[in-house]
């Protein structure tokens, strides 16, 4: 039997060839083995509370997102109330006016008209001559006036009928779009991943910080990085160390300076050579949002569409891979859409920085 203890004779006789361990030496290891399972323990226990931190950070996360989803709906049912009924107060006064202006020009028309009449009849009335009065009543009867009056009442409903239609339909609209925006934080922001720039991809010129999470343009000589197989020689770039693959990811960067760009692109992206192939905004393998003199723009394939603003300082990246759909979004203030592309990856992909201008700065939030 293993684990069991001999004496001395037990040793000698019986168990003669056994493999045999003083007390002392077998105390040893089974502490050695104890000490071991103990780190082991450890480790899966810190992996365990870590994962619960991330747990807990993620539900606070989704929370703070209802409670920003929720003031956005509320903000935007006030606007849409504030909206509609300074619109129905406007068209109810301009139309009522209208109406009523022109029926008082009317009623004035005919005041005019019906003194004159009056006017007539008093005249004809002192008419002493009986064939003189029958003569010029006939004339006079002739062109009498209407007495007829239009009624004062003012009907603005039929007014009213095509406007309520439009309110009705772009109230609908609103509650959609309020709806599928909703909709789309919460996805994203549940979706957030952590990441960092793999200074193994890092071009000489650029320099991480902040746990690998901040690119700046410096001189090389300012630090230095060994030779790799990964690291990009010509642009200016650097990659995350992990990938966004399989699933729904978000995150966000904020950039700054003019020549700055951020995007997602393939593992087999060329480190080497000047060739544009290397480049996020000139192959078709890399979809990037970049910044010039004009505002910010998404590119792809060397295609520049403009996104407009120039104000924009933070902005989140959502991929959602089985659907192949990749978006950016403008999170500087509200989260808004800036474009969106739709895509079949075929391979991993990974946040790509590129800092074409000195000053240019991108941080990885």
């Amino acid at each position: 039997m293993d684990g069991c203890c001999l004496c001395l004779e037990c040793e000698n006789q019986e168990h003669e060839g056994h493999t045999t361990a003083s007390v002392g030496e077998a105390r040893t290891q089974i502490e050695t083995e104890m000490q071991n399972k103990q780190e082991e323990i450890g480790q899966s226990s810190s992996a365990a509370e870590k994962a619960i931190g991330k747990l807990q950070d993620n539900t606070d996360l989704i929370k703070s997102s209802v409670q920003e989803v929720c003031v956005i709906v509320e903000q935007q049912f006030s606007r849409l109330q504030t909206t509609v009924e300074e619109a129905r107060k406007g068209v109810k006064e301009r139309q009522a006016l209208r109406q009523a202006e022109g029926i008082q020009a009317h009623l004035e028309q005919k005041r005019t008209e019906l003194q004159k009449t009056l006017a007539q009849m008093n005249k004809l009335s002192r008419t002493k001559s009986d064939v003189d009065f029958l003569q010029e009543y006939s004339e006079w009867n002739k062109g009498v006036a209407d007495v007829c009056l239009p009624s004062p009442c003012i009907n603005r409903m039929n007014h009213l009928t095509s406007y309520v239609q439009v309110v009705t339909d772009t109230t609908k609209e609103l509650c959609d779009l309020i709806l599928s925006s909703c909709t789309e934080i919460l996805k994203c922001k549940s979706d957030t991943r952590s990441l960092t720039f793999d200074p193994d991809t890092t071009h000489h010129f650029l320099r991480a910080t902040d746990g690998n999470r901040k690119l700046t343009n410096t001189s090389p000589w300012q630090h230095s990085y060994p030779e790799h197989i990964a690291r990009f020689d010509y642009w200016r770039q650097a990659m995350t160390s992990d990938s966004l693959y399989l699933g729904r990811h978000y995150m966000e960067a904020e950039l700054s300076g003019e020549g700055a760009h951020v995007g997602v692109t393939y593992k087999s992206i060329d480190r080497k050579g000047e060739q544009s192939t290397s480049c996020i905004s000139e192959n078709d393998f890399s979809w990037c949002m970049g910044r010039n003199s004009r505002g910010f723009f998404a590119c792809h394939t060397g295609v520049e569409t403009p996104l407009g603003g120039t104000d924009i300082t933070r902005i989140g990246l959502y991929v959602d891979f089985e659907r192949g759909s990749l978006s950016f979004f403008d999170v500087t203030g509200a989260m808004q859409l800036l474009h969106k592309y739709m895509v079949d990856f075929i391979e991993p992909l990974y946040v790509i920085a590129w800092l074409s201008k000195k000053d240019n700065v991108i941080s990885l939030v």
